[in-house]
């Protein structure tokens, strides 16, 4: 499998990152789901994260791999001792020249270990590399973690929008980085 190789990088990470063909949507899946029921415990109904979750995934990202086999876009796999540990799922460029951060996740062990920063910085070259003049994310309101996250990597609010997830109403806060 093609492995990304940051060029901008002068930082040395303890992972390598893989891309993602669509026989990898049920680990996706399953990364996703992890992560997900860690982050989203309390905010998302529990019935949702321990009972549906894991489907409704799987579903997901079955879809999601058709679409980016058709050029929307890639998802690269972090991988360190010959395991996944996150993921990121990268969006093609925006009428406005903005990729979308789809996903990005680190499973639980991995947290705190600066690969989601790492993550952000590949997917910003990747962006750059695309053409791309900025970057944008959606953050569950109460997400309060992932806030902190983006804000002290100096991404910034930039709207917010009604969703639903798991059921329930929810708000989205959208968060911009210019990359260019």
């Amino acid at each position: 499998m093609p492995m990304f190789q940051p060029t901008t990088s002068t930082t040395s990470w303890p992972f390598t990152l893989r891309q993602a063909i669509s026989a990898d949507a049920p680990l996706i899946a399953a990364m996703h789901a992890q992560s997900w029921a860690s982050a989203y415990r309390g905010i998302l109904p529990d019935d949702f994260l321990d009972r549906e979750m894991s489907a409704e995934r799987e579903a997901h990202w079955n879809k999601r791999f058709e679409e980016l086999a058709a050029g929307a876009g890639e998802v690269l796999i972090a991988i360190q001792d010959d395991r996944p540990i996150g993921f990121v799922c990268l969006a093609a460029p925006d009428d406005n020249g903005s990729v979308l951060v789809d996903n990005l996740h680190a499973l639980p062990g991995a947290k705190g270990t600066g690969l989601g920063t790492a993550m952000l910085t590949i997917a910003a070259q990747w962006a750059r590399d695309r053409g791309a003049a900025s970057m944008h994310l959606f953050v569950l309101e109460p997400n309060v973690a992932a806030i902190g996250f983006y804000e002290s990597r100096g991404w910034r609010l930039a709207g917010r929008e009604n969703d639903t997830m798991g059921g329930i109403d929810i708000i989205a806060l959208r968060y911009v980085l210019p990359i260019g």
